[in-house]
């Protein structure tokens, strides 16, 4: 069992005299789920769950700090909901928590030392406040484990990729633990694999109150359709960090999606780690349409969905059905994450990358016939092992030619645990930078034009929200580009025509097309 604690079993320890609180504490079966964080009336409780429901201390105050990508963010927003669920608060405040989660991220090693950092900061705080609980989770749990230890042994949990599911449960033991008075001793280690984990991540935090204030209705949503990678790109942890794919139910799915629509949702964004594999060694192709493009389909088919995004998903993925769909599918938004790599087709080779620069392009031409107003991001990374001026030079035509609209642009650095950590032939680090600035003006470039264009003209938004000023209201456009207008307070949540009166290399600024609603002030 996690940590070596709670082993005994409960009928065992009442006979060898130990108070009840203690017996609870040391068996996880009995402490799992009980019905102080379920959301049941204590008539319903057995004897020991009613006990514990109503003499656990309210130390309940959780602030969850996420690191990384889409699919984290993703994962700490079903922690959170799982938490509330029983019982637990969310606060936004870091300062006034009683258990500080942190969701990290291992795509590089300066991430995990961020994360190493932020919480070897966050160990001092137990001095003055010795109930105080801290909690490693995500990618640099799974790739760590208990050696995060030997750098930060004042932490609470470390917990893995596949058991973010267990967080509640654990936390449960650990605030009982202390009000039985027990001592707390070895800390929670659990990165082991659990089938069927991927089905775990569906709940939300929809749009309820958060320490007490309003939150604004949820009109977009993340969903996660599918897990792990099995693709093995020579510079890529996350194999290690996430496991083999492994895909969710489409039934379940669907559901999930129709509860969000329910509940206002207008946006729904499928995550994966690769998610066009999605469901390939689950479903069967129909009528050559690919399990993911049959998800994309039924959720199509909601009424109430109006937009539909993924990622992020892999070239490999883009077959005939998928990039006809952008021509049919009228909710699925012409906007593509399309991760290039490198332009070189001898880099592509030594990164496993199982495609050409040739074949990228292809899928680049393909989409912009299928939907003319499509808009491109992608990743790119510079300065890989090996890679030549020349090499460098095939990467930055093809990226021209592909007129992004937004790019991540990585320096190579060594991921210790990746095939590519292992190789010689560095690239210097000035070299990098060099080459990272080159592709950066091009990029500046292209956003700056295809921005510039849209001035003049009036596109769909749906409202978001306020904006971080909090004077002003924002949303995207349908190849989602931010924009920042006056609004009403009830068109959250509305699809609204925008004119476009200026714009920046990443923002859109206008003025609502509308009849009848006033503006707000």
């Amino acid at each position: 069992m996690a940590g070596g604690r709670w082993i005994a079993d409960y009928n065992s320890d009442r006979a060898n005299g130990l108070p009840q609180s203690a017996c609870l504490l040391r068996n996880d079966r009995i402490i799992e789920g009980l019905g102080v964080v379920e959301r049941r009336g204590l008539s319903d409780l057995t004897p020991s769950r009613r006990w514990l429901a109503t003499t656990l201390p309210k130390v309940n105050r959780v602030h969850i700090r996420t690191y990384g990508c889409q699919m984290n963010e993703r994962d700490s927003e079903a922690v959170a909901a799982m938490l509330r669920a029983r019982g637990y608060r969310i606060v936004a405040d870091e300062n006034e928590c009683d258990i500080l989660l942190l969701n990290t991220c291992s795509v590089r090693d300066a991430a995990e030392q961020k994360a190493i950092g932020k919480a070897g900061y966050l160990q001092q705080r137990k001095k003055k406040q010795p109930d105080f609980v801290l909690g490693i989770l995500g990618c640099m749990a799974q790739n760590r484990g208990a050696s995060l230890l030997e750098q930060l042994p004042d932490v609470d949990l470390i917990i893995g990729t596949q058991k973010f599911h267990q967080v509640p449960g654990y936390l449960d033991n650990l605030r009982a633990a202390r009000e039985a008075g027990l001592p707390i001793g070895e800390t929670i280690v659990d990165i082991a694999e659990e089938a069927g984990s991927q089905n775990t991540i569906k709940d939300h935090l929809g749009s309820e109150t958060v320490s007490g204030e309003a939150v604004e209705r949820q009109v977009n949503a993340f969903v996660s359709i599918q897990q792990g990678c099995n693709m093995d790109c020579a510079f890529c942890i996350v194999p290690k960090t996430r496991g083999d794919e492994r895909s969710r139910p489409m039934d379940d799915i669907v559901v999930e999606c129709q509860a969000l629509a329910d509940r206002g949702v207008r946006e729904i964004t499928l995550l994966g780690q690769i998610v066009t594999s999605y469901g390939r060694r689950d479903y069967v192709h129909t009528d050559g349409i690919s399990p993911f493009v049959q998800l994309i389909e039924r959720v199509h088919a909601i009424a109430g969905v109006e937009r539909i995004r993924f990622t992020s998903p892999h070239p490999r993925g883009f077959k005939d059905d998928l990039v006809a769909a952008y021509a049919r599918l009228r909710k699925l938004c012409p906007y593509v994450h399309l991760p290039l790599q490198s332009g070189s087709n001898r880099i592509l080779r030594a990164m496993n990358r199982p495609y050409t620069r040739e074949r990228y392009q292809e899928i680049v031409d393909a989409l912009r016939a299928a939907q003319p107003e499509m808009y491109f991001s992608t990743d790119v990374i510079v300065g890989f092992p090996g890679e030549t001026e020349a090499e460098f030079d095939e990467t930055r035509e093809l990226f021209e030619a592909c007129n992004y609209d937004m790019a991540y642009i990585f320096k190579y650095s060594i991921r210790t645990g990746t095939p590519a950590a292992e190789l010689g032939d560095q690239v210097p680090d000035e070299i990098k930078e060099q080459r990272n600035q080159r592709l950066l003006q091009i990029l500046q470039r292209n956003s700056l034009r295809r921005t510039a264009a849209m001035v003049g003209t009036t596109e769909e938004v749906l409202v978001e929200g306020r904006d971080k000023s909090g004077e002003r209201f924002t949303g995207r456009t349908r190849g989602n580009r931010v924009c920042v207008f006056d609004a009403d307070p009830r068109l959250i949540g509305e699809l609204v025509p925008l004119r476009i009166e200026r714009a920046t290399v990443s923002t859109l600024y206008g003025e609502l097309v509308l009849a009848g609603v006033e503006r707000e002030g």
